[in-house]
Order: C-alpha cells, then sequence, then structure tokens
C-alpha cells in the first residue's frame, strides 16, 4: 500500500499502521534527515511539530479556523499539554498521527493525539485548548456546528447541560 502523506486516513489506512479502532482524523507522514537528532533518532521536538501539524488539519476541517486573515476567527490558545514519549524513531519510518477531541466546556475543549508506526504507538499528546475572541480580549464560547462535530464525529457524549 502507497501511503498518502497529509491526507485524512481512512479506517483501513489507519488500521495499517496498527490502529485497531479507528480515529475521526488521521494524517501520515514519514521521519526526515532534519528531525533527528545526535543519537540518530527522532528530536523530542519533532513530535510536538507533528501534532501541531494534525491539529491544525482537524481546526480546518472541523471549521475552528482557515488560518487566514479573518477577523471573526478565534484565536487558539494551547492552555496544557502532556506528552509521553514512548518508543523511538528513526530516519524514514512511516507514521500516522491521530486526532480527536474526548472532551469540552463553554471555552475549551480537551484534545488526544497519538503517533502509531508499525504497529505501535510511539508517542501521545493531550492538551486543553482554549478559544479566545478573535482580538484577544476573552474567551470566546465554542460554536454550536463545532460542538455537533464533537459528538458526531469524535463520539463525545452530550453535557447534560447542553441536552
Amino acid at each position: 500500500m502507497t501511503t498518502p502523506y497529509l491526507t485524512p486516513l481512512s479506517p483501513d489506512q489507519q488500521r495499517a499502521f496498527g490502529v485497531v479502532e479507528p480515529w475521526p482524523l488521521a494524517i501520515a507522514d514519514r521521519v526526515r534527515f532534519s528531525e533527528l537528532d545526535p543519537l540518530n533518532h527522532v528530536n523530542n521536538v519533532a513530535y510536538l511539530v507533528w501534532f501541531e501539524t494534525a491539529r491544525v488539519t482537524y481546526f480546518k476541517l472541523v471549521g475552528i479556523s482557515s488560518y487566514k486573515d479573518d477577523d471573526n476567527e478565534p484565536r487558539i490558545v494551547i492552555r496544557r499539554g502532556e506528552m509521553d514519549w514512548l518508543q523511538e524513531m528513526r530516519a524514514d519510518e512511516n507514521y500516522a498521527i491521530l486526532s480527536r477531541v474526548v472532551s469540552y466546556r463553554n471555552t475549551s475543549f480537551t484534545m488526544q493525539q497519538e503517533i502509531w508506526a508499525d504497529g505501535t504507538k510511539r508517542a501521545a499528546f493531550t492538551c486543553v485548548i482554549v478559544l479566545l475572541q478573535p482580538d484577544g480580549s476573552g474567551r470566546m464560547p465554542i460554536p454550536t456546528y463545532i460542538t455537533e462535530h464533537f459528538h458526531t464525529v469524535d463520539g463525545v457524549e452530550r453535557r447534560a447541560d447542553t441536552a
């Protein structure tokens, strides 16, 4: 199978990376030489860049941001993040980055992300993301069409106060 890079993967393509239960969004890429450290494995910061690439793709697909000069789009801020490096990666490995939202509040949501290669989970990242007003003056409520996506596509349970 030819791996399509930086394009959403189908459930079968996700399974080819070892993912048992496909996620709402997964994109593939490969390790580049520039991402290696002196020990010849992927530098820790590269994982954070990979997760960011997948988050931006997710935000564009869901409609959170188009990343164009639009005075109506929220500012997107990571308030907190937790990273687990589970297994090293090396040059030219193909990998898939999985992304999904697992919970939300009025102005923030929690996103989980994982990197899979050769049938093993290599890294995991969980972050709390806050939406701010376009001018940065305060928090912005998550629009209903986005919370609907969280429910219908990501499988987030409906909150009691929004049912």
